[in-house]
């Protein structure tokens, strides 16, 4: 769970709208465009009444998808239901599998933090050239993985409106050395790049990553991202959280290093905000404080 400035192939597939009940009617349309001749999927949550509302980017985490954790007690993913959350208070959105992830193109063996960077991008200017959304205010939402790729996507596209970072990883080294075990780091550090390294997670399941993703941990820096980023920046973090750690301290060195408007606000609750529990840590902290940035930043 968890600078470039390239213009990239975008191509819009329309399918079936899903209307969903909420204070403001939103539809759901599944949408694709194209990063390095592979197809990333993503879902579009648009405003029935608004079609030029502001809209959030969201990156998911590590071996994660668009829809994001499932929470207890729900039908829903973490992301889903801020999506339909977001919605009702006006603000469209745009959710994306990461190639190699979900429904998109290409094999999780070769993710990177650099291939995850581009299709981020991609992303805000598939927003840009939308006319389902006001693509002059994108804001962006990334969580744990997702909230290092959000950092450099900010640097790439400064002019996004905000940037709110859920439990991001800060230090890949020292994250992932936890998340993936010390000796393969070492390994894939030191492995030609296509070597492919089996780590078991610590909640049991196994994955394979080539070593060209270890060997980005230590040249990509979610600190000096942020710190190009001129615009509005609010990290939200756990006090619990074992996975990015330590808490609040790995949150609060992002504003330490990024000038402008920034918050950081901590919540007593865990890295996937207690998902695994119900919907109570989303619905009452998570998605309100991110609204109220967003409705500060990006009304």
């Amino acid at each position: 769970m968890f600078g470039m400035n390239t213009a990239y192939g975008v191509g819009l597939a329309c399918f079936v709208a899903i209307t969903i009940a909420g204070v403001a009617s939103a539809a759901e349309t599944r949408i694709t465009f194209d990063v390095d001749g592979q197809k990333v999927i993503g879902t579009l949550s648009t405003i029935d009444s608004n079609p030029k509302a502001p809209v959030v980017v969201m990156f998911h985490g590590f071996g994660g998808t668009r829809d994001e954790l499932a929470i207890k007690d729900t039908k829903e993913g973490v992301f889903s239901r801020s999506a339909r959350l977001f919605a009702e208070s006006g603000y469209a959105s745009l959710r994306i599998d990461f190639r190699g992830s979900g429904e998109s193109e290409g094999k999780w063996v070769d993710t990177t933090f650099s291939g995850q960077i581009k299709d981020g991008i991609a992303a805000v200017d598939w927003l840009k050239a939308s006319d389902k959304v006001d693509g002059s205010r994108i804001s962006i939402l990334g969580w744990s993985q997702g909230g290092l790729v959000a950092s450099h996507v900010a640097r790439a596209r400064p002019d996004v409106k905000s940037v709110t970072l859920w439990a991001p990883v800060v230090t890949p080294l020292y994250t992932y050395g936890g998340l993936l075990g010390a000796d393969n780091v070492a390994k894939g550090l030191s492995s030609p790049p296509d070597t492919e390294i089996t780590a078991k997670l610590p909640w049991g399941a196994d994955t394979t990553l080539k070593a060209s993703f270890y060997k980005e941990m230590p040249t990509t820096s979610t600190i000096a991202a942020i710190a190009h980023y001129p615009g509005p920046l609010q990290v939200i973090v756990g006090s619990k959280d074992t996975t990015v750690t330590p808490q609040p301290a790995s949150g609060q060195v992002l504003l330490d290093y990024h000038d402008g408007d920034e918050r950081l606000d901590v919540f007593d609750t865990d890295h996937v905000f207690s998902a695994f529990n119900g919907p109570e840590v989303i619905d009452s902290h998570m998605v309100p404080a991110t609204l109220e940035w967003l409705k500060k930043f990006n009304p």
